[in-house]
């Protein structure tokens, strides 16, 4: 299909201005490369179903550097847990080349999409983790590693925070991306806080531009070590959610 670059780098450029966010020309044009290269695969690999500039433009890359809105270290290792398309992670890594990003997701194609993307664009500091998020969080190399750690996936509150919060480090900060209904799910992740040791620190909520809908970054802090027993095995967490 064709793709209106140039209305895509419009729509971004004015939803960065409009928010007070600063990307490089450089950083705006390898958005755009990216935009591109997702539109050529995606019928092969099925990354999204956002593929209208504009749209693309909101949902997918400003919605990611929304995260920008809020203080964070000019150094950190951040996950992107979930990562599909590479969103957040992506456009993240593009606008903070001095963070260090990792994109994990379960399926080895989306993986390996991203690499040879991120090789393409000259992103020396993105790595891929392919594994189950339950899997990673066992991980003795993994867990409790990342100051940051991310995820736009499409599950409940409860079920992210025990696959996200036992690969943050004590101290470090798990921001999930909601819509409208976030407050609903903070309340249901009561239980879930409690046993895996984290906190809600904030809620920042935004309207997206051009009424592309309502965003909420809940942002958790971790306060203790995961206790061992969490993530629990491989579909567990979806299955039987801590509420």
């Amino acid at each position: 299909m064709s793709f209106d670059l140039a209305l895509f780098n419009s729509t971004l450029t004015e939803g960065l201005q409009t928010w007070g966010l600063a990307c490089s020309s450089g950083e705006l044009a390898q958005m755009g490369q990216f935009a591109l290269q997702i539109i050529e695969v995606n019928r092969g690999l099925n990354l999204t179903r956002i593929l209208e500039p504009e749209e693309m433009a909101i949902k997918n890359f400003l919605d990611s550097l929304s995260l920008l809105l809020l203080e964070w270290p000019e150094q950190l290792r951040c996950l992107d847990v979930g990562t599909g398309a590479g969103f957040p992670g992506m456009p993240l890594a593009l606008c903070k080349p001095e963070w260090s990003v990792t994109l994990l997701d379960s399926l080895r194609k989306r993986l390996n999409f991203l690499e040879e993307t991120s090789l393409e664009m000259g992103m020396d500091n993105v790595a891929t983790l392919h594994a189950r998020a339950e899997d990673a969080g066992q991980d003795r190399s993994q867990r409790e590693t990342y100051d940051l750690v991310v995820s736009r996936a499409v599950a409940s509150l409860p079920v992210l925070l025990e696959l996200c919060s036992p690969l943050v480090t004590v101290g470090g900060r798990f921001v999930a991306f909601k819509a409208s209904e976030a407050q609903l799910e903070v309340a249901q992740s009561e239980p879930a806080m409690r046993k895996l040791k984290v906190e809600l620190e904030q809620t920042f909520s935004l309207e997206l531009p051009r009424g592309m809908g309502e965003r909420n970054l809940l942002v958790f802090r971790k306060i203790k070590p995961t206790p061992s027993s969490y993530p629990r095995r491989p579909g567990l967490p979806t299955k039987r959610p801590l509420v």
